[in-house]
């Protein structure tokens, strides 16, 4: 039987991204993941086929606007769109004397336009199918700026206002839009490692976030009924002190 809804995720990167794929698809929709190494996503759709689901790897652009358009169109032309996840991460760390322009500008291409263009682009298929969600992955740099992050978070500050903006406008058409401050740590390897970088090869528990939890969170705010939506959330484990 053809599908009958699909989503598309915009960073459908190894962790986060990958395991919001797997949960939606687990619900039965179409799942299109887009990253801009799209041979990576092989594995992950091996993994969705085998338990029965549906998933299609694209190369994407998310700064590029034509990228972005066709990704979007190709998703929807599968089944109607229901939801897109934008999930770019970007982060880095330099001291402001260190920032270059190029990558201060990369950066908010990531962190910031590419959001932009994912959203409008995104509202442009909801509207026409009458509803649905779109959601946003930002961290704790959306809510403060922190010693060496000036790029990164002045980027993910700006993608929470436009969420903020999108919010207001999109709501009364039935567009569920939200933010989800990620505060705290992945656990990925890449974490895992700047852990032993730093000389602690015991991490404590409650320290880092598992991603397949992250994607149950996107997944209950999809289904929340919509005279009680959330448009902000924050996610940490037990152990963050904040």
């Amino acid at each position: 039987m053809a599908p009958q809804r699909s989503v598309a995720v915009v960073g459908a990167g190894d962790f986060i991204g990958a395991a919001i794929c797997r949960r939606f698809a687990a619900e039965g929709f179409h799942v299109h993941g887009g990253r801009r190494q799209g041979e990576k996503l092989g594995p992950l759709a091996d993994e969705i086929a085998a338990s029965g689901g549906r998933f299609t790897g694209h190369t994407l652009d998310a700064r590029n606007e034509d990228s972005v358009t066709a990704f979007l169109n190709a998703a929807n032309a599968t089944a109607p769109l229901e939801a897109v996840i934008f999930n770019i991460g970007a982060n880095v760390n330099f001291p402001l004397l260190e920032t270059t322009e190029r990558v201060f500008r990369k950066v908010w291409e990531m962190a910031c336009y590419a959001g932009f263009l994912t959203g409008r682009e995104a509202a442009r298929h909801l509207i026409a199918n009458g509803g649905g969600s779109i959601f946003f992955t930002g961290a704790t740099a959306s809510t403060r700026g922190g010693k060496g992050y000036a790029a990164f978070a002045s980027a993910k500050a700006g993608l929470r206002l436009l969420a903020q903006s999108m919010a207001r406008e999109l709501g009364p058409q039935n567009i569920h839009v939200a933010h989800l401050v990620i505060d705290a740590g992945v656990d990925t390897d890449f974490v895992r490692q700047r852990y032993a970088e730093r000389g602690i090869t015991e991490i404590p528990e409650g320290a880092l976030m598992n991603p397949a939890s992250i994607a149950e969170t996107y997944w209950q705010l999809h289904r929340q009924p919509r005279d009680a939506w959330t448009h902000e959330l924050d996610l940490r484990p037990h152990g963050e002190t904040w």
